[in-house]
């Protein structure tokens, strides 16, 4: 209902208690008129509330329901394809940007990406909810470990991307372009790789000329049920500055205005339901805090926010032995681990380099030079 409607509601109410005033009693006939004006202004909040059909790849997608879509992605040699599924709300709200399987073989928020398609109800939704099921699905489908078989190249280190390059480029190219614009807020879902003993954590974005987009993220990686949050500080980084590429999936949101968070969850590439289910339940939260579903966010009691990290790496190729597991807690100077050479003759001790919480520890024997053993969080208090 318009405006116009109202107004016109309330002029014949005026009329209808003229023309009724010595029949009905004039305090029950106005009851009955105000009530009537309530219910044309419902109408017309709901009628703000309608929500539009959304165009997505050549599609519209109907208020209420949802979509899938499969983007393929060709250059001259090779083609692949890209999993997306659009939910759109029966009213109108943010749209939410969700990307699993940037790197394919962390499973767990792709299992749960597999998951929402079920969980979330259209009908129930405010907004819209655009899903990448998995991002670079040569990598999922080639069991291959950080890059992407098809050309050797990591997809979260090619945003923007080239819409004329190599396949990985440009499939980093098509959501650069097609996907985050479209997004009021966006989340980049991660577990811990093939050899990565990784804990669970949230993180966020910061950047000193851009507050609100800032604290924006810092708010949502809160509201996502993690105990950790990892501040990513990105003012002086070098894929912040204009004309640099932004090389990670949610940094290339951010750069362009959206807040942006990360999810890491899941380890050593495996399959484990509780970390499968925690990302679940953490992206069902996010949704409670932008107010796109009903229901109330969950907030850890005391979270720990690591706003520096130390990364220490490997003096020798060999084999590595951890003494720790991601998520413990060391201090400076604790044995965390050693390295043996083909002989099994220990060519080092790895001695931690400062105290804090284990983010993620090399989990797998191989290791060559120069390569991270682990990433040390230091807690802000």
């Amino acid at each position: 209902m318009k405006i116009i409607d109202i107004q016109i509601c309330k002029y014949d109410m005026s009329l209808l208690m003229s023309h009724f005033s010595e029949r009905v009693d004039k305090t029950m006939l106005r009851n009955i008129c105000t009530a009537f004006f309530f219910v044309g202004c419902l109408s017309c909040s709901t009628a703000l509330k309608a929500q539009h059909f959304f165009d997505f790849n050549g599609k519209s997608v109907s208020p209420g329901t949802k979509e899938h879509f499969t983007i393929t992605i060709a250059d001259q040699d090779t083609a692949t394809f890209i999993p997306v599924t659009v939910f759109h709300g029966k009213e109108s709200g943010p749209v939410l940007g969700i990307t699993a399987g940037v790197h394919g073989y962390e499973y767990a928020p792709i299992l749960a990406g597999q998951k929402l398609i079920k969980e979330i109800d259209p009908e129930e939704l405010r907004g819209t909810v655009i899903l990448v099921q998995v991002a670079n699905v040569g990598s999922f489908l080639g069991r291959s470990p950080y890059t992407n078989p098809l050309d050797d190249r990591n997809l979260n280190r090619s945003f923007p991307g080239d819409a004329e390059g190599t396949i990985t480029e440009r499939v980093a190219s098509f959501i650069s372009e097609k996907i985050i614009p479209r997004c009021t807020y966006f989340v980049d879902a991660h577990s811990g790789d093939a050899p990565e003993d990784l804990m669970p954590y949230s993180a966020y974005y910061q950047h000193d000329k851009k507050e609100d987009i800032s604290s924006k993220g810092r708010e949502m990686a809160k509201h996502m049920g993690f105990d950790h949050v990892i501040v990513f500080k990105t003012t002086d980084k070098d894929y912040m500055k204009k004309g640099a590429p932004s090389l990670y999936c949610s940094a290339q949101a951010f750069k362009w205005g959206i807040p942006a968070v990360d999810i890491e969850c899941g380890r050593l590439g495996m399959v484990e339901e509780k970390f499968v289910e925690k990302i679940v339940a953490g992206l069902g939260s996010l949704l409670n805090y932008l107010e796109m579903t009903d229901g109330d966010p969950v907030v850890s009691q005391g979270i720990a926010f690591v706003e520096e990290r130390s990364y220490m790496s490997s003096s020798y190729t060999g084999f590595f032995y951890p003494l720790k597991s991601g998520g413990d807690y060391v201090r400076k100077g604790m044995k965390i681990g050693y390295i043996t050479d083909f002989f099994n003759k220990t060519r080092d001790v790895v001695y931690a380099d400062t105290s804090g919480i284990i983010l993620y520890m090399l989990g797998t024997p191989p290791v060559n030079k120069g390569e991270t053993l682990v990433a040390i969080g230091i807690i802000k208090e």
